[in-house]
């Protein structure tokens, strides 16, 4: 059964999904930067809550149907990581298998820090290490994909203009589709797939371009990289092998600094949700833990 409500979580409305039965482990989804929690496959999900978990996956602020901010709002990272812990304070959750992608994956690690005791295990996929000042989006118009990494290299995949109108409906669930396509590799969806997939986010979502603007201004919080040997949780990381926004030596780095995680490359992905080709191999890593 998949139940979506509205919750007041840390001041604002977030809308949440679950799937599975309340009895079992929970486990919580945190999708990536200006993402709603339509990014997280409805099978993909349903298959987690068939393994055994209670699944919750939420509408970041800003995102989705939880609470719209007008652009330039001032909202942190650390709102984003309070938002994640709200919704499962506003569930009756005392801990969770924590999974989380790119900005997602950033917002668990700060949690696994600052919030040791609310976490049962740590997946994170497609991230970095403790993303902070010393790893920044770099913003080059709404919708700009470049990443400044500790070493200094810039990556740039894809940049969207300040001419794409987020208040278009073909527009925006275009750039969408040519966004996703640029970040993935040979098992992205085709278009079709990604079109009723960019059709939904955009019918979901308020003010596309102010969540994508205020997401990136929030920024990840103040760094914890230096504080990533602190965590205790089990954790694994998940990497596609052909993620061009956080090349091979950020999973590597996040594997070396907390003790004890495991690295599993993702054959064939590159900076995506796991598409449904490498679903298996997904899937058992997180639940066999």
């Amino acid at each position: 059964m998949v139940t979506e409500t509205m919750m007041p979580v840390n001041g604002i409305q977030v809308c949440l999904e679950t799937f599975g039965e309340r009895t079992d482990p929970p486990l919580l989804l945190l999708a990536g930067e200006a993402s709603s929690m339509d990014w997280w496959d409805d099978e993909f999900c349903r298959r987690l809550a068939a393994g055994g978990r209670f699944v919750i996956r939420y509408d970041h602020r800003d995102t989705g149907r939880s609470t719209p901010f007008p652009a330039g709002a001032a909202y942190s990272g650390v709102d984003l990581m309070n938002d994640a812990l709200g919704v499962l304070d506003a569930l009756g959750v005392p801990a969770a298998h924590l999974v989380g992608l790119s900005l997602g994956g950033a917002l668990a690690q700060r949690i696994a820090v600052e919030h040791p005791h609310r976490v049962l295990t740590l997946t994170l996929i497609g991230t970095s290490a403790g993303l902070g000042p010393d790893a920044v989006p770099v913003l080059a118009g709404v919708g700009a994909v470049a990443v400044r990494t500790p070493a200094a290299t810039e990556v740039r995949l894809r940049t969207a203009t300040d001419e794409v109108d987020w208040s278009d409906r073909r527009a925006a669930v275009a750039e969408l589709i040519a966004e996703v396509k640029s970040r993935g590799g040979p098992f992205t969806p085709d278009e079709p797939q990604l079109r009723r997939l960019a059709e939904r986010v955009f019918d979901r979502s308020a003010d596309l371009g102010a969540a994508r603007l205020n997401h990136r201004e929030a920024g990840y919080g103040p760094p914890v990289r230096d504080r990533l040997a602190g965590i205790e949780a089990p954790t694994l990381i998940l990497h596609g092998t052909l993620d061009q926004r956080f090349p091979a030596e950020h999973p590597r780095e996040l594997a070396r600094v907390i003790p004890g995680a495991r690295l599993v490359w993702l054959e064939g992905v590159g900076h995506e949700v796991p598409p449904r080709a490498v679903w298996g191999q997904v899937l058992s890593e997180i639940l066999d833990r």
